[in-house]
C-alpha cells in the first residue's frame, strides 16, 4: 500500500451523479485511495516485454499478446476487501430485484448483482481500489458513486433510489439509457451503446473507429482522420451518411436534415460521453430520416463538484490531440466548459487537418418543477484536403500519392440549443427544445472525381497534368446553411384498467436556408473566380407524432405514426428562376417486446421508413419545374431477443428485412451544379445482426477481467429488383445484382484484459468483407477511373494499453491503430482511396 497518504481524482461526472446530487441526495465520496503495489506484477511484466521486444513481428506478436494476458492472470493477488449494502425507496422500504453493478475506475472491470428480497446485496474477494457503485431499480433512477475500498476492510452502505421520473426529466436528453434498463428492454426494436469506459479505454480518435463496434453498421474512410464520416447501416449506400439520423443530445447534428443530409461536418468524437444506435420502430419519434437508423451522440453532463481533466496525445503522422475539460456548480446552476484541437496528416499526401472544437453546457434546475439546458459550442476546420480519388495507374504507381496539393476545405459551425424540462405532475412532463445552428464551408478543388484529370474540360488554360500546380483553374464549392427550430414533447404516464400507458407526443417546426454558389479560378491556389452557379434553397418542415407504450405484466405493444411535411423553394439567381414544391409522408410503426425476466427480452417490429429528397434534386435549376422524385420509402421489420445469460454474458440477436420501394440512385456522384438523382426502384436487405460481451470477473470472482466484445452482421441479401438499369451502362439490366459498398460480412472483436491495479490492455481486429463499387457487380476494374471493380476485403489490428496510476490522478496510454500497416482500398466512389496507414499514438490524461 501507499507508504505515504494517496489521492484519488474528484468524483467521475455521470448523468446519475447529476441527478442525485440535484435531487438532494447525498454522495458518499471518499478521495483517500490507497494505491497498491505488486513486485510480481511488476516482476511479470518486465520479464513480458522483454519477451516482447523480441517477438515485435506479424508471426508473433499476438502470441506475445496473449502471453501478456496469461502472465497478468496469474500475478498474485493482494488481501481482499468486502461490500455490502441494502438498497430503498425515500421511504426506507426495501428494493428488491435491483440491479448493482461495481466498476473499477478508469479500468475495464466489473462485478454485477442483485438485490434479495430484503434489497441486501454483497460483493466479497475484492481489491482495495477506487470503485463506480451504480445501482438499477425498475421505476427509480439510477444511482452513482464513487466508493473507496480499502484493504481488509469491510464496508456497508445504504442506498436510497429516487423516482425515476424526476430523475430522466433533470438530465434533459435524449434518454442516458444502459443496455441493462427497464427502458430498453421495452424498447421494440435494437438499440446498442457505446458507454463512457468503452470509448475511453480503447483510445478510439475517430467517430467511424467507434461506430464500427456497433453491429450494422458499415463505416467507410475518406481522409483518414474521421471528418467526414460515411456511415451506412443494413447494406444502405454510406457515402455521407445520408440514409442515417445523427443526433447530439437528440437535436439534430447535419446541416441541413430536410433540405440536404450530408455530413461535410462532424464533431470530434472527444465531444460525447455516450453513443446510442436505435435501428428499430422506436425511430418515428425523431425524423426525418427513418431509414437505416438513429445515431445519438450523448455529451457530457455538468459535474457536481469543480473538477476536470485535461487529455494530451500525440505520435505519428504528426498527430496531436489535446482536450481539456473543466465544470462545475454554482448555486443551482452546473456548468461544463470542453475545448478540442485535432490536428495530423491524412491516409495520403497532401491531406493534413486542423480542428478547434469548443462546447459549453450548462444545467438550471430553478425548483422541483422546472429545469433548464443551455448549449452551446463552436467548430473550426482548417483543412488541405481533397475530394478525388486515384486512378487506376496513379494507385498502382503510388497508392498513397495526391496530385491535388492545392486543395483546401475551410469550415466554421456555430451551434446552440436551450431545453426546458416542466414536470406538470408526477405523471405528466413536458420537454421544449429550441435549437439552431450556422455552417459556412469553402472547398476549393481542383476535381470532383477521378475522370476529372486534371481539371474542368472547359478551362483552355490548363495543358495537362503537367501544368496542375501552376496554370491548371480550380473550383471553389462555397456553402452557407441555417437551420431553426422548435420541438415540445410530452410524456405522460398512466394506469388505465391495468394497464400502464407511457405516451409520447411532440410536434416540430423547422427551416433551414441554404447558400450555394460556385466560383471557378483561374490558378491552383485561386480564392475567387467566375462565378457559375448562385443558389438559394429554402426548405419549411412541420411534423407531428404520438407513440403509445401498452405494458401489461411482461408485454409491452407499442404502436405510433409521425407525419411529415416538407416545403421545397429553390431559385436560381444567375437565371432569376424560381421554382417550389412539397411532400408530405405519413410514417408508422408498430413493436412489440416480451419480457419475463432480467435476463431475457424478445422483441419484434415494423415499420415505415421514409427520407425526404434533397431540395437541389426535386426542383430543376433552369426551369424551376418540380422533378418527378419520390420521397424514399420502404417498409422495415425486426425480429430479435436480448439476452443477459448471467452477469458475466450479454448475447443480443437482431434478424432484420428492409423491402425499399423506392431508392434514390445518383445519376453523378461528383455533386455539382450538373448532377441529378433519379427514382432507382427496389432493393431488399436482408440479415442478421449478432452482438456479445463476456466479462471474467463475475464468473471467477478475481481481481482481473478478462473480456471479449463481439459484433457480427451478416448480410447475404442486398440486391437490386423490380425493372432495374445500370447507371454505367443503361442498357444492361442489374436486377438481382448485388447492391454497391453492401459486404456481406463485418465483424469487430476485441480481446482485453484488465487488473484492479490499473491495466487495461486489450486487442482489436476489425474485419470488413468485400463489396462492390459498381451496380454491375464488375470484379476487374471497367475503365481507368478507379471507380469500378471490386473491393477486396481486409482485417486491420488495432491494439491499447492504459495504466492508471491513482497517487498521481493520471492514467498514462499507448495505442495502435493499424497494428500491422495494412494496405486497403477503403472506398472507389469517387477514385480509390487507401485506408489509413498505421498510427501509433501515446499520452496521458491527468484529472484534477
Amino acid at each position: 500500500s501507499c507508504r505515504t497518504p494517496c489521492r484519488d481524482g474528484p468524483p467521475v461526472a455521470t448523468p446519475a451523479l447529476e441527478i442525485q446530487r440535484r435531487s438532494g441526495h447525498p454522495h458518499n465520496f471518499d478521495s483517500r485511495v490507497p494505491f497498491i503495489y505488486y513486485p510480481e506484477i511488476e516482476n511479470r511484466f518486465h520479464f513480458t516485454l522483454m519477451y516482447l521486444r523480441g517477438t515485435m513481428n506479424r508471426s508473433y506478436f499476438p502470441t506475445a499478446v496473449i502471453l501478456l494476458l496469461v502472465v497478468f492472470a496469474a500475478a498474485g493477488e493482494s488481501r481482499a476487501a468486502s461490500l455490502s449494502g441494502k438498497v430503498v425507496d425515500t421511504n426506507s422500504a426495501a428494493v428488491g430485484g435491483a440491479s448493482v453493478l461495481l466498476r473499477r475506475q478508469n479500468v475495464t472491470f466489473e462485478l454485477t448483482t442483485t438485490t434479495d428480497a430484503q434489497g441486501k446485496f454483497q460483493f466479497e474477494n475484492i481489491s482495495d481500489a477506487a470503485y463506480v457503485l451504480t445501482v438499477k431499480g425498475s421505476g427509480f433512477s439510477t444511482y452513482e458513486s464513487n466508493i473507496a475500498v480499502t484493504r481488509d476492510e469491510v464496508k456497508d452502505l445504504t442506498v436510497e433510489l429516487q423516482p425515476a421520473v424526476i430523475a430522466e426529466t433533470v438530465i434533459v436528453t435524449s434518454s442516458h439509457l444502459t443496455i441493462d434498463s427497464d427502458s430498453v428492454k421495452r424498447i421494440p426494436g435494437s438499440i446498442e451503446l457505446l458507454d463512457a469506459p468503452t470509448l475511453e479505454n480503447s483510445r478510439v480518435q475517430t467517430s467511424s473507429e467507434a461506430l464500427r463496434k456497433i453491429s450494422g453498421l458499415n463505416l467507410r474512410d475518406e481522409e483518414g482522420f474521421g471528418l467526414r464520416p460515411n456511415i451506412g447501416i443494413r447494406g444502405l449506400n454510406p457515402t455521407r451518411s445520408t440514409k442515417v439520423l445523427l443526433l447530439e443530445d437528440g437535436i439534430p447534428l447535419t446541416y441541413a436534415p430536410y433540405g440536404d443530409n450530408a455530413s461535410y461536418y462532424h464533431p470530434p468524437i472527444d465531444r460525447f460521453e455516450t453513443i446510442e444506435v436505435l435501428k428499430g420502430s422506436g425511430q418515428i419519434l425523431y425524423g426525418p430520416q427513418t431509414v437505416g437508423g438513429v445515431i445519438n451522440y450523448l455529451t457530457r453532463t455538468p459535474p457536481a463538484d469543480w473538477a476536470g481533466y485535461i487529455t494530451l496525445t500525440a505520435g505519428s503522422n504528426s498527430y496531436f490531440n489535446g482536450h481539456a475539460n473543466y465544470g462545475g456548480t454554482v448555486g443551482n446552476t452546473g456548468l461544463l466548459f470542453e475545448y478540442t484541437r485535432k490536428q495530423g496528416e491524412g491516409s495520403r499526401v497532401n491531406i493534413r487537418s486542423g480542428v478547434n472544437d469548443f462546447n459549453f453546457k450548462s444545467i438550471t434546475n430553478f425548483n422541483a418543477n422546472h429545469a433548464l439546458t443551455a448549449r452551446f459550442n463552436y467548430y473550426g476546420e482548417d483543412s488541405n484536403s481533397t475530394y478525388s480519388g486515384l486512378r487506376e495507374n496513379e494507385f498502382r504507381a503510388d497508392p498513397r500519392q495526391n496530385p491535388f496539393r492545392n486543395d483546401f476545405f475551410y469550415g466554421d459551425r456555430f451551434g446552440g440549443s436551450v431545453t426546458h424540462a416542466f414536470i406538470i405532475n408526477p405523471d405528466v412532463v413536458l420537454t421544449t427544445n429550441l435549437y439552431g445552428s450556422y455552417f459556412k464551408r469553402h472547398w476549393w478543388r481542383q476535381s470532383s472525381n477521378s475522370n476529372e484529370r486534371p481539371n474542368d474540360a472547359a478551362d483552355p488554360q490548363c495543358g495537362g497534368m503537367a501544368n496542375l500546380n501552376t496554370t491548371c483553374g480550380n473550383q471553389g464549392r462555397l456553402r452557407r446553411y441555417i437551420f431553426a427550430g422548435v420541438e415540445p414533447r410530452l410524456r405522460v404516464n398512466k394506469q388505465l384498467f391495468g394497464i400502464r400507458h407511457e405516451l409520447d407526443l411532440g410536434f416540430r417546426a423547422h427551416a433551414e436556408d441554404q447558400e450555394r454558389r460556385q466560383e471557378n479560378g483561374d490558378r491552383p491556389t485561386s480564392r475567387t473566380g467566375i462565378t457559375v452557379e448562385n443558389n438559394e434553397r429554402r426548405n419549411h418542415a412541420y411534423s407531428g407524432f404520438v407513440q403509445n407504450r401498452f405494458i401489461f405484466r411482461d408485454w409491452t405493444i407499442t404502436p405510433g405514426v409521425r407525419l411529415e411535411h416538407v416545403t421545397y423553394e429553390r431559385t436560381n439567381r444567375l437565371l432569376n428562376v424560381t421554382g417550389k414544391t412539397k411532400v408530405t409522408q405519413a410514417v408508422p410503426g408498430l413493436g412489440v417486446a416480451y419480457s419475463p425476466g432480467e435476463k431475457l427480452s424478445i422483441f419484434a417490429g415494423v415499420h415505415r421508413g421514409f427520407a425526404p429528397p434533397r431540395t437541389e434534386d426535386i426542383i430543376n435549376n433552369t426551369t424551376g419545374g418540380a422533378v418527378d422524385l419520390d420521397p424514399e420509402l420502404s417498409w422495415n421489420y425486426e425480429v430479435g431477443v436480448r439476452t443477459r445469460l448471467s452477469p458475466a454474458l450479454r448475447l443480443d440477436a437482431t434478424f432484420f428485412r428492409m423491402d425499399y420501394e423506392n431508392q434514390i440512385v445518383p445519376a453523378s456522384l461528383a455533386g455539382g451544379i450538373g448532377s441529378a438523382f433519379t427514382n432507382g426502384g427496389q432493393t431488399l436487405h436482408q440479415g442478421l445482426e449478432l452482438v456479445a460481451a463476456v466479462d471474467t470477473a463475475t464468473i471467477l470472482r478475481r481481481r482481473y477481467n478478462i473480456y471479449v466484445r463481439s459484433a457480427y452482421t451478416f448480410l447475404p441479401i442486398a440486391e437490386f429488383q423490380g425493372v432495374r438499369f445500370s447507371t454505367i451502362s443503361p442498357a444492361i439490366s442489374v436486377t438481382g445484382n448485388r447492391l454497391p459498398y453492401a459486404p456481406e460480412h463485418l465483424l469487430t472483436t476485441s480481446l482485453g484484459y484488465a487488473h484492479t491495479n490499473g491495466l487495461d490492455a486489450f486487442i482489436e481486429s476489425v474485419y470488413v468483407g468485400s463489396q462492390f463499387a459498381d451496380d454491375l457487380n464488375s470484379i476487374n476494374p471497367i475503365n481507368q477511373s478507379g471507380q469500378t471493380g471490386l473491393i477486396p476485403s481486409y482485417t486491420i489490428w488495432n491494439a491499447t494499453v492504459n495504466y492508471n496510476v491513482e497517487k498521481w490522478r493520471t492514467t498514462f496510454f499507448v495505442t495502435t491503430k493499424n497494428l500491422f500497416d495494412r494496405l486497403y482500398i477503403a472506398d472507389r466512389a469517387r477514385g480509390i482511396l487507401p485506408g489509413p496507414q498505421r498510427g501509433i499514438h501515446a499520452g496521458l490524461k491527468f484529472r484534477f
